[in-house]
């Protein structure tokens, strides 16, 4: 009954643990959630304000352009110019539900059957699922010890069929930041290559000691080539109320554009007017709530090498990513099980003997989850 495309398409398995641990919760049970990766802050209240107000407008039920409203793509312009030094128009600029939600209407806009896209491992688990879906080829380029993608490695893959390179940078699920010479090196490789590069900028917001970079600001000939992708769920802490963008060739954004228009239509009208005030207003929290990450970062750290499980440091994002030796899978489940705790397995990521750890948890949760997991390994 079902077509071949919908049987090849795999559950989310992070959205899976995340609802799997809620069910426990439920149940009564004591467990901590180190699956989801979301921030465990709200919303500021000049962001809550604009929703209650939009509910207050006349027409805020009735739909908006399907691929966002102007007063939403301009506050996205401006913020691309004034933090990420890249300029563009609002033609150039796409809304959508989500930034996975962007990430899916490019893959549909770009992507045709045999055309290969590249994706550095371990990578966020949507990427090769969404090329399937497109009828693409996923390829695999391996980093190094620390995660970090060389331009070399991404050489090694391109053929005739590369259609598009991803960056993820921050990573999920490493919070690897690329370097920044390495990543020169790749715009000058899409660039020679004519290659398309998609860039997943999602946690430009936290990064701890190092200066966030656009690939799209280098130069001309790279921004021509490249779809930045962005939204609020991480920096702003609003990932249920789905507002995500895309900014790139006009060309590109028109196809995305009709694409959404035929699916989902327009993003939800008052978390538009939310969104405008997140990327308009006060910036302060975002240090706030950095320096609080960082924190957490280097107390988990700390203690995962501390108990044996070999942990490197994370530039940025809100995830660690400590090796196991085992069965990654075998270990998530037993340490659910056994222990109350979710993580999600580093399979999923493409990497075996690996676990995912979110941080996005209030230190107390952090420090009983591992105690728990010392517990468990030991």
């Amino acid at each position: 009954m079902l077509s071949q495309k919908a049987l090849n398409c795999k559950e989310s398995p992070t959205l899976a643990i995340s609802s799997k641990a809620k069910a426990m919760k439920k149940q009564g049970l004591d467990v901590i959630d180190f699956g989801a990766g979301q921030p465990d802050f709200e919303p500021t209240g000049n962001i809550k304000k604009a929703i209650i107000n939009s509910l207050d407008k006349k027409g805020y039920a009735k739909y908006t352009p399907a691929s966002g409203k102007p007063e939403l793509k301009q506050a996205i312009s401006d913020k691309l110019k004034r933090e990420n030094n890249i300029e563009y128009t609002t033609d150039q600029i796409l809304v959508s539900c989500g930034a996975k939600h962007s990430l899916y209407n490019i893959m549909q806009a770009l992507v045709d059957k045999g055309d290969e896209v590249i994706i550095p491992s371990p990578y966020w688990v949507s990427y090769p699922e969404q090329v399937n879906l497109a009828d693409g080829t996923p390829v695999i380029a391996e980093t190094d010890e620390n995660f970090k993608i060389k331009s070399d490695k991404i050489k090694e893959k391109i053929t005739g069929k590369t259609k598009i390179i991803i960056i993820n940078s921050p990573s999920n699920p490493t919070g690897a930041v690329i370097d920044d010479e390495e990543l020169k090196k790749i715009a000058e490789l899409a660039v020679e290559k004519g290659i398309y590069v998609i860039s997943d900028e999602i946690y430009e917001n936290i990064i701890y000691d190092k200066k966030h970079i656009s690939i799209a600001s280098l130069n001309e000939d790279i921004k021509k080539l490249t779809l930045t992708v962005n939204g609020i769920s991480k920096s702003y802490a609003m990932p249920g109320l789905r507002i995500g963008y895309t900014a790139g060739p006009a060309e590109i954004i028109k196809a995305m554009s009709n694409i959404q228009a035929q699916s989902t239509s327009n993003p939800t009208s008052i978390i538009q007017d939310a969104a405008i005030e997140a990327l308009n207003g006060s910036q302060e929290e975002l240090e706030t709530r950095k320096n609080e990450f960082r924190k957490r970062r280097d107390f988990i750290v700390k203690r995962l090498n501390e108990i044996g499980l070999k942990c490197s440091n994370p530039d940025g994002a809100f995830y660690v990513f400590p090796h196991i030796n085992q069965d990654s899978i075998n270990f998530a489940n037993k340490l659910l099980e056994e222990e109350k705790v979710a993580v999600v397995p580093g399979v999923y990521f493409g990497k075996e003997n690996y676990i995912r750890i979110s941080y996005a948890a209030s230190m107390e949760q952090i420090e009983e989850g591992i105690k728990r997991i010392e517990g468990f390994v030991k």
